[in-house]
């Protein structure tokens, strides 16, 4: 069992995933959409928000325990060009090996349009303790960064929108078992953005289109 199925159900019913401004902004953005992909569907509830306004939706996950429509990585999609109306990823792309070649997978079977939600870099700090708290963490990326990522893949930003976003911290640790010392040092290096039992990040959504 993968560390993602060990984690499945707590992502599932996840407070700080099933709801926020911008899991709403993206289905803002699909409007208009029949099909859509949602990539690293995690917990689902971008799938079950899309399908609640009546998109017909694949979820695809790396990990079985998701209960994915299609179990596979990003960077290796295995759907025909052009494939769907909407290609949608929220708050995955930092736990991708190459996010390169998962934005260029997303906007090849992407007819008309990529939506992008994730968390900003804020410093290295924030990446060590990031990393600290879930191994899994590969990195997060600056505003600039995404832009060029998405251009890279032949895409066009049209609309972006950040945020900060406080979420529970206890609830933030434990969903990936980070504890004692290291929950410790997460919190010492995250000090500047924990008020109580809140952490505050910065998050940004990104709608692109295909050039």
């Amino acid at each position: 069992v993968s560390v993602w199925d060990a984690r499945a159900e707590a992502y599932r019913t996840s407070e700080e995933h099933r709801a926020g401004w911008d899991l709403e902004l993206l289905v803002r953005w699909a409007a208009g959409a029949r099909t859509a992909l949602d990539v690293a569907s995690g917990g689902g509830h971008v799938a079950r928000r899309l399908r609640e306004e009546g998109l017909e939706v694949v979820a695809c996950d790396p990990a079985p325990g998701m209960r994915p429509d299609v179990v596979c990585r990003a960077e290796d999609l295995p759907f025909a060009d052009s494939s769907f109306d909407v290609v949608a990823c929220r708050l995955a792309a930092h736990h991708f090996a190459d996010v390169r070649q998962g934005v260029a997978e997303m906007a090849r079977v992407a007819r008309e349009r990529v939506l992008v939600v994730d968390n900003l870099w804020m410093s290295e700090a924030g990446e060590e303790a990031n990393r600290l708290r879930d191994p899994s963490h590969v990195r997060n990326y600056a505003e600039e960064e995404w832009r060029s990522l998405l251009a890279a893949a032949g895409l066009e930003v049209a609309e972006v929108e950040t945020r900060e976003r406080a979420i529970g911290l206890g609830p933030w640790l434990e969903r990936t078992g980070c504890a004692g010392e290291d929950a410790e040092r997460v919190r010492e290096l995250l000090a500047d953005r924990i008020d109580g039992d809140r952490y505050t990040l910065d998050r940004i959504a990104l709608k692109a289109r295909r050039r």
